[in-house]
């Protein structure tokens, strides 16, 4: 889905208080904790040594989440780059989680045990109330990633990252479930393949 002769370079955003306790963040604007910024510093010195010269003239887009934002900035500081020459695309905004929002993982089975279990069954097509599925969020991010019409360099969510990558490498929703969504690394997507650094 990719054009020819087209890069992306996906970091996940870095890491928050939310994640470190297992706390579902979905579209809340949390930020970033001290761990989150030194991920995204670690990450804009990569993105630096990997694309040299060629920094300047690429495409920079983010979510319009905090802490997607945060980690953009951040990255680009370290990249000797303005840290507000980026674009935002709503498009790229982690998945609604509705009313799991706030909630920890480790008390969902208590709180929602039918939405929990649902989930497990159908992990793809569940949607929890007022949120979205991650086929949903996969036709959202199709959408996107049709657009894109040279290299880019993205911030974004987990949901993202995952479902971004299942397009690129044409994957099954079962594929896609367990794929790893580091906040210390970059993803780069070419053609059809993928490869974290």
């Amino acid at each position: 889905m990719l054009k020819p002769g087209t890069t992306l370079y996906f970091v996940r955003h870095g890491e928050t208080d939310w994640n470190r306790a297992q706390r579902y963040q979905g579209q809340q604007d949390i930020p970033l904790n001290e761990t989150g910024r030194a991920q995204a510093a670690r990450n804009g010195e990569a993105l630096k040594e990997l694309l040299n010269d060629k920094a300047p003239v690429l495409d920079y887009v983010a979510s319009p989440l905090l802490r997607a934002r945060e980690t953009m900035e951040i990255a680009r500081i370290a990249m000797g780059l303005p840290k507000d020459a980026y674009r935002q695309d709503e498009r790229l905004a982690e998945i609604r989680y509705g009313h799991w929002e706030g909630q920890l993982w480790s008390e969902l089975p208590t709180i929602d045990p039918e939405g929990f279990l649902a989930r497990q069954k159908d992990f793809w097509g569940w949607r929890p109330d007022g949120g979205e599925s991650y086929a949903m969020l996969s036709e959202r991010i199709a959408g996107w990633l049709e657009s894109v019409e040279q290299t880019t360099v993205v911030v974004a969510h987990g949901g993202v990252m995952r479902v971004l990558r299942g397009l690129i490498e044409g994957l099954a929703p079962e594929a896609i479930q367990s794929l790893p969504v580091p906040q210390d690394k970059i993803l780069v997507l070419e053609g059809d393949t993928a490869r974290l650094l």
